[in-house]
């Protein structure tokens, strides 16, 4: 199938590692030129950047930026239009995880995890969204939840589970507002993946955590990635307001 996203230009935040790295190379396959939005590590952002040129020959930029800070995120969609364009595809990936028993979380702990997760995807929603209406244009927005966001967590990640909650929330709100502006607004809730926030645990509990899925494996980044990638096309043009459950079964309905 053709997702005719050829040329289009994309942001997909915390994208120098992880299912963001993943999303990037999914995009950059289909002709996507992708900002790879990172905040600390320009290495990570780079070797993306060339990974996205020699696998695909394609076009993509490092786009440096904190997605809880206000000026960073303006910063951010002017580096991407001075190297890329106008993005018409937005992902909002980046998130941290805060662990700890509620006993033991501190107040600024989690805080910082709705700054990043919740203010950050509001952030970027708000620029991209400015910047399209002023050119008259529409676009996709795809944002990253999960499937603790209706299950909860046992390992101390409350603020974690909490915000990404109130991302779906989001996401529906604000596919309502700007549905007859013709955006499209959707989410998707993964399930288990091999990323570097379960390292730890996979390393001693993998069997437990596969055990725990229908499918009896975690997702491989790619397989989350690329029902990104076609929410983010022209393809999911019926569908806002939606989230997708990519979880290998653990969710079903």
């Amino acid at each position: 199938m053709n997702l005719e996203l050829a040329g289009q230009v994309a942001l997909v935040t915390g994208a120098s590692h992880g299912l963001g790295r993943a999303i990037a190379l999914s995009l950059a396959a289909e002709g996507v030129k992708v900002g790879v939005n990172y905040h600390r590590n320009p290495e990570r952002a780079e070797a993306v950047v060339a990974e996205i040129g020699e696998r695909f020959g394609g076009v993509a930029a490092g786009i440096r930026g904190d997605i809880a800070v206000e000026a960073d995120v303006l910063g951010m969609f002017d580096q991407l239009e001075a190297s890329l364009g106008t993005a018409g595809v937005l992902v909002n990936n980046a998130a941290v995880c805060p662990v700890g028993p509620i006993t033991e979380l501190a107040e600024a702990e989690f805080n910082r995890a709705f700054q990043v997760n919740m203010t950050g995807t509001f952030l970027c929603c708000r620029e991209f969204v400015r910047r399209l209406k002023a050119m008259g244009r529409a676009g996709r927005i795809v944002t990253i939840s999960s499937q603790a966001a209706f299950r909860g967590s046992q390992s101390g990640k409350s603020a974690y589970d909490a915000s990404k909650g109130a991302l779906i929330a989001f996401t529906v709100s604000l596919a309502r507002e700007l549905a007859a502006d013709g955006f499209g607004v959707n989410c998707v809730a993964p399930g288990l993946m091999d990323t570097e926030m379960l390292a730890t645990t996979l390393a001693t509990r993998r069997a437990e955590y596969e055990a725990r899925v229908p499918l009896r494996r975690l997702a491989d980044l790619a397989e989350v990635a690329d029902v990104v990638t076609f929410l983010a096309s022209p393809r999911a043009g019926y569908m806002t307001g939606a989230t997708v459950d990519v979880s290998g079964g653990l969710a079903m309905h």
